[in-house]
């Protein structure tokens, strides 16, 4: 199945406290080191038990780990407007991928899909590690990064080695 380059993806998580923040703290970093910045990135829930919040402390602890401040981040919930914003909205589990197609409005134009299924093929959910531990939150992190990059190399191979230097020199 053959996508458009998105300049849009928004990440979908139940609360939006755990792994899509860290889905779109990933992407924006994965992209970044291509020199890609005019991709808008943003992450969302289901549902609204946690607007206005910081993400799970768990989550902001795994990002630091790994170079990455993800602290600033605020959950919020999908909205009939983020269908329209966005032209890739992707859902950590099925769960959340059939409350992302009930809520998808009939004249909206956003691709909607299961993240690692889009991004390598594989139609496997990212577990939610709210009731685990921090190595929960580091498998999500692995699981967030290898997506990541796959749907980078996806869209953006051609950019990721463009300009990079030979280790010849």
């Amino acid at each position: 199945m053959t996508i458009e380059k998105p300049t849009s993806i928004l990440f979908i998580c139940a609360g939006n406290i755990c792994r899509s923040p860290l889905a779109e703290g990933v992407m924006g970093q994965v992209l970044e080191a291509r020199g890609i910045r005019d991709v808008l990135i943003d992450s969302a829930g289901t549902n609204g038990y946690h607007t206005g919040e910081a993400p799970d402390e768990r989550s902001v602890r795994v990002a630091a780990v790994h170079g990455l401040d993800i602290s600033a981040q605020r959950c919020r919930q999908l909205t009939a407007g983020d269908f329209s914003r966005f032209d890739l909205i992707l859902g950590m589990d099925r769960y959340n991928m059939r409350m992302i197609a009930e809520r998808k409005p009939g004249n909206a134009a956003a691709r909607i899909g299961l993240f690692t299924e889009i991004a390598e093929g594989k139609p496997v959910e990212i577990p939610d590690p709210y009731y685990g531990g921090i190595g929960d939150f580091e498998l999500v992190y692995r699981m967030v990064l290898a997506s990541s990059k796959a749907l980078a190399d996806q869209f953006w191979l051609e950019r990721a080695t463009k300009g990079q230097a030979s280790s010849t020199m």
